[in-house]
C-alpha cells in the first residue's frame, strides 16, 4: 500500500511516535512542522524546482515571473513550453544549461504521458527512479516532489545540507562524509514511518536557529 501524508493525518499521532527520540521532543517543542503547499501538478514543480536552484530567492522569483508571464494559466503543461523556444527562455534570464533542462523536462513528460499521471499508484522509489532519468533532476529534487507535492510520509532526504547540518548540530555527530551519511540513515530508521515530519521539523529548526544567531 502506497500512503500519502494529508494535513488529515493527526500530527499528533505523528508527534507521539517520534517524540520517543528525547532529542527531537526537546528540539521540535515550540515548533511546527515546515509547510508549503502543493501546486497540483508534479510537472509544474519541477520546472520551479530547476529555476530556484543555485540562485537567490530574489533573483529566482523574479526570473519565475517572468517564465509564468509566458503562459495564459498558471499550470501550464509540457507542450506550451516546447513552443516556447530555447532562446525564448534565456531571454527571461534562465541561464542555458536551466533552459535545456526545463526542455528536457518537458520532452520527457510528454514521451511518457506524465503530466496527468496518477502518482499515487507509484511509489516513492519508482517515482525517484523515474525522475532521476531526466537530466537536469537529481535525487534531491525528486524527494522534494516527494516532500512537497505528493506528499509522501517517509521522505528523508539525507543529501540536504540543512538536514545534515541540523542533525550534526542536535546530536553532536563527528562522522564525516560517507561516514556520516550512513550514520544519518541508521539514525533514521527509528523515526519510520514518518521521517517526512521530522524532515519539515528540521527545516523548521534550522530556521529558527538561523533567526536566534542573527538577533545575537
Amino acid at each position: 500500500m502506497i500512503h500519502i501524508m494529508s494535513d488529515s493525518i493527526d500530527l499528533k499521532d505523528r508527534k507521539k511516535h517520534l517524540f520517543k527520540d528525547k532529542i527531537l521532543k526537546k528540539a521540535f517543542k515550540n515548533l511546527e512542522p515546515l509547510y508549503l503547499p502543493p501546486s497540483g501538478n508534479v510537472y509544474n514543480e519541477l520546472i520551479k524546482a530547476i529555476v530556484y536552484q543555485q540562485i537567490s530567492y530574489k533573483a529566482a522569483d523574479a526570473i519565475f515571473g517572468r517564465l509564468s508571464s509566458l503562459f495564459q494559466d498558471k499550470l501550464y503543461e509540457p507542450q506550451e513550453m516546447l513552443e516556447h523556444t530555447h532562446d525564448t527562455l534565456r531571454s527571461i534570464g534562465l541561464s542555458n544549461q536551466k533552459a535545456t533542462y526545463c526542455r528536457n523536462i518537458s520532452e520527457y513528460f510528454l514521451a511518457h504521458a506524465l503530466y496527468d499521471c496518477d502518482w499515487s499508484k507509484r511509489d516513492d522509489k519508482s517515482i525517484i527512479k523515474l525522475l532521476t532519468e531526466i537530466k537536469g533532476v537529481g535525487q534531491w529534487t525528486a524527494e522534494m516532489m516527494l516532500l512537497f507535492e505528493l506528499k509522501r510520509p517517509d521522505v528523508f532526504p539525507v543529501g540536504d545540507l540543512a538536514i545534515r547540518q541540523a542533525l550534526i548540530s542536535l546530536y553532536g555527530l563527528t562522522a564525516e562524509k560517507k561516514a556520516l551519511i550512513k550514520e544519518l540513515n541508521q539514525m533514521s530508521e527509528k523515526w519510520k514511518p514518518y521521517r517526512s515530519t521530522v524532515t519539515l521539523y528540521l527545516w523548521s529548526w534550522k530556521r529558527a536557529q538561523e533567526l536566534i544567531k542573527k538577533a545575537t
